[in-house]
C-alpha cells in the first residue's frame, strides 16, 4: 500500500472518530468531550508524524500527507466557505500537457513550414515552443489555433474538411496532422499528472467538492486515463464537446458555464482555476465565485489584469501554502 493510500484511511478513521464524538457530545460531559478532542487532535500530529516519516524512508513525496478533517476541505484547498465545485483547465493546471501539445505544434508547423519555404522560396519564422504556443495555441480549439498561427507568418491556406489527410495544406489537413502527432506521442510516452494536482483533486473529492475539467483539446478523455485522473474527475467541456453544443472559446463563458451546468452547481458557487488571460475572463463573464490563475507562462501580471483573485505557480504550491498554515 502507498503511503498516499494509507493516509488516506488514517483521514477515514480519524474524521470516524471525530463525528462520534460530536455525536456523544450531548451525553458527555464537557470536560470529558473536551478531553477527548484535544487526545484526537494529538492523535492526528502523531500519526502525520509517523506517515511523514515513513514516506521519507521510502523516498516518497511527503509534502501533500494530511490528515485534516474532511470537514475542513476548503480551508486546504484554499476555497471560499461557499464554493460547492470547482472548474480546471486541464492543461497546465492538472497536467504538464501544455508541453506535449506544444511538441506536437512545432512537429506539425516544422514539416509544413519546411516543405512551404522549399516550394516558394519564401522565409517564414519557424515554430518557436516558448512563444508561439502561448501565444496563438494555448487553450484555442485546433482549427482556431492552425488559422491564429498561419495568420502570425502571413500565411493564408483554404479550410479544407475535417477529412483531409494529415499534412494536406488546409487548416483541416494541419489539424489532422497535429492530432496524429499528439496521439502517437501519448500512446509512446504517456503523461502525467502534477503530483500537487493529483492530491488536490483527492482532497476535493474526499470533501465533497465536485469537479470539473475545461479543455479545447478533443482528446481529454485519452489525456485523462493515460494519467489516472479520470476517475477523480465527474465531468469534462472538451474539444469535442465545443463542438457538439456549439460553444465558444474562451474569453466567451460558455465552455465555464457548460461545466457548472454538467456539475449541476451554480457559477456563484464555483471556482476557475485557469492559466490564461483568456481564460480568466471567460470565468469571470461566466459569474464563477472566485478565480485562480495558474501562471505557467510568465503571465502573473496579466492574469491578475483579467481579474484572477489570486495567482500561484500551481496547485502544489497552493495546497503546500494552506498545509502550512
Amino acid at each position: 500500500m502507498t503511503v498516499d493510500a494509507l493516509c488516506g484511511r488514517w483521514r477515514a478513521a480519524l474524521d470516524a472518530a471525530g463525528e462520534a464524538l460530536r455525536a456523544g457530545s450531548e451525553s458527555l460531559p464537557a470536560v470529558e468531550v473536551a478531553r477527548r478532542r484535544k487526545a484526537l487532535g494529538a492523535e492526528r500530529d502523531a500519526t502525520l508524524g509517523l506517515l511523514r516519516a515513513l514516506a521519507r524512508e521510502r523516498g516518497a513525496d511527503a509534502r501533500f500527507l494530511h490528515l485534516a478533517p474532511r470537514t475542513d476541505s476548503r480551508r486546504v484547498l484554499g476555497l471560499p466557505s461557499s464554493v460547492d465545485a470547482c472548474v480546471f483547465n486541464l492543461d497546465g493546471v492538472l497536467i504538464p500537457s501544455a508541453a506535449l501539445h506544444a511538441a506536437a505544434w512545432q512537429a506539425t508547423f516544422d514539416e509544413f513550414i519546411w516543405a512551404r519555404t522549399e516550394r516558394t522560396g519564401g522565409r517564414f519564422p519557424p515554430f518557436s515552443p516558448g512563444r508561439d504556443y502561448a501565444a496563438h495555441l494555448h487553450a484555442r480549439p485546433r482549427l482556431e489555433g492552425v488559422r491564429a498561427f498561419l495568420a502570425s507568418r502571413g500565411i493564408r491556406l483554404p479550410e479544407g474538411s475535417p477529412d483531409d489527410p494529415p499534412g494536406a495544406e488546409t487548416v483541416h489537413g494541419l489539424a489532422n496532422r497535429k492530432n496524429e502527432v499528439l496521439r502517437r506521442r501519448l500512446d509512446a510516452d504517456g503523461v502525467r499528472a502534477y503530483a500537487g494536482s493529483l492530491h488536490y483533486l483527492q482532497t476535493a473529492a474526499e470533501g465533497g467538492i465536485r469537479r470539473a475539467v475545461v479543455s479545447a483539446s478533443a482528446n481529454t478523455p485519452a489525456i485523462l486515463e493515460r494519467s489516472g485522473l479520470s476517475t477523480l474527475i465527474e465531468e469534462r467541456v472538451d474539444g469535442t464537446t465545443m463542438v457538439q453544443r456549439n460553444l465558444r472559446p474562451k474569453p466567451a463563458p460558455d465552455t465555464l458555464l457548460a461545466a457548472c451546468e454538467l456539475l449541476g452547481v451554480e457559477p456563484e458557487r464555483c471556482v476557475a482555476f485557469e492559466t490564461s488571460p483568456a481564460g480568466v475572463a471567460a470565468a469571470r463573464a461566466a459569474g464563477l465565485a472566485f478565480v485562480i490563475g495558474v501562471d505557467q507562462f510568465g503571465q502573473a501580471a496579466a492574469l491578475r489584469s483579467a481579474g484572477a483573485d489570486q495567482v500561484v505557480p500551481g496547485l502544489a504550491e497552493l495546497l503546500a501554502q494552506r498545509l502550512a498554515a
